[in-house]
């Protein structure tokens, strides 16, 4: 019996000493906690931009929209009435100088052929003429008087033959009475308002075609009015099409328009920009970058690598032993797609500018 309580005891005291070693060990030990690191394999994966120094030149932002080059462009009027009997081309085609954009049954054209037959008749009798009154004033027969109106009449009808014969071949050549209207230079056809069988008036002042040679174009820049003092000719350009939005296309102002238009209450400004392969087309919109004069000089960075939390803007800095730090800024103002920084930032120094809201997060907790 004293036996059986002793070893009772002894399982009671060895069970209070498991229990008290086993909430000491619990009181003990910390929670593990995992502080966020960045690797260099991530940052070799992070897209990084450079602050640069504006240098007191600043871009703005416009609309613009792509035109045809106004001096490379023809407007095609039909210079005779008639009948549209062919029109073998189309809108938006290529076509060279001297091509026949179209054919027209005229009377007056057939008015003009009449009149070279003509005028070459009454030609040829002049010069018969003067040369019978030359072999009888060389007779004696006739005097100096009758021989220099004869001269003088020659001289007349050729004059209206010469005119005859330009007139016809202005209009087309002998061709039976048939108007042919041909293209002046090389380019494609932008305007056409021509079509088989249509009746052309006298009167008709509407253009037939317009042909307009885009091997270089315009772009016209919309300025308003609080940023018409800050571009000036001689301005670089960068112009993003969105036909094509991994191109840009590089110029220079080379006229501002100074004049405000009434409707749009905008001034427009001139681009001229080659254009090999026609990528750029009339009529398309461009958004266009003008690198234009500032009162200023500040630290300048793309605007996709602030971080905006709490009323406050903030950048991750890149130092040179590859440590991402938070770093808050202050920005002067935005243009485009750029921000100018007033403090926080200083040209030369590296932000990361993608998985920045990610990094951010993690790094401020």
């Amino acid at each position: 019996m004293q036996t059986l309580l002793k070893n009772i005891c002894t399982l009671s005291l060895i069970g209070f000493v498991i229990t008290g070693q086993s909430c000491t060990s619990s009181r003990e030990a910390p929670p593990a906690t995992d502080k966020f690191a960045v690797t260099d394999s991530l940052i070799n994966r992070l897209l990084i931009d450079t602050v640069q120094q504006a240098n007191n030149r600043t871009d703005l932002s416009f609309s613009a929209k792509i035109t045809a080059d106004e001096e490379r462009k023809a407007e095609i009027f039909p210079m005779l009435s008639g009948t549209v009997r062919d029109v073998p081309v189309k809108l938006g085609d290529k076509v060279s100088a001297g091509q026949v954009l179209a054919t027209l049954g005229s009377a007056e054209m057939a008015g003009f052929d009449k009149e070279v037959i003509s005028s070459a008749a009454e030609l040829r009798n002049a010069q018969r003429q003067v040369t019978q009154i030359q072999e009888l004033y060389k007779s004696g027969l006739s005097s100096a008087r009758e021989l220099e109106e004869a001269k003088n009449d020659l001289l007349i009808k050729q004059a209206e033959d010469k005119r005859a014969r330009a007139t016809l071949r202005l209009n087309g050549g002998n061709n039976n009475g048939i108007y042919t209207i041909k293209s002046p230079l090389n380019g494609f056809i932008i305007e056409k308002n021509v079509n088989a069988n249509m009746q052309l008036r006298p009167d008709n002042n509407k253009n037939l075609f317009t042909v307009a040679d885009l091997s270089s174009v315009w772009t016209m820049i919309n300025i308003y009015e609080s940023d018409i003092s800050r571009v000036k000719e001689g301005d670089e350009v960068s112009i993003s099409i969105l036909a094509y939005p991994e191109t840009t296309f590089k110029g220079k102002i080379d006229r501002v328009y100074n004049m405000i238009d009434n409707e749009s209450k905008v001034m427009n400004a001139r681009v001229r920009i080659a254009n090999p392969g026609y990528l750029l087309k009339p009529g398309m919109m461009a958004t266009v970058i003008v690198a234009a004069k500032s009162g200023f000089d500040l630290p300048v960075v793309k605007s996709r690598g602030i971080i905006f939390d709490e009323n406050k803007n903030y950048a991750l800095v890149l130092d040179a032993s590859k440590k991402i730090r938070i770093q808050e800024i202050e920005i002067a103002r935005k243009s485009g797609d750029k921000a100018y920084i007033s403090k926080g930032l200083n040209a030369g120094d590296r932000i990361v500018a993608s998985k920045q809201v990610f990094l951010y997060e993690s790094l401020k907790n």
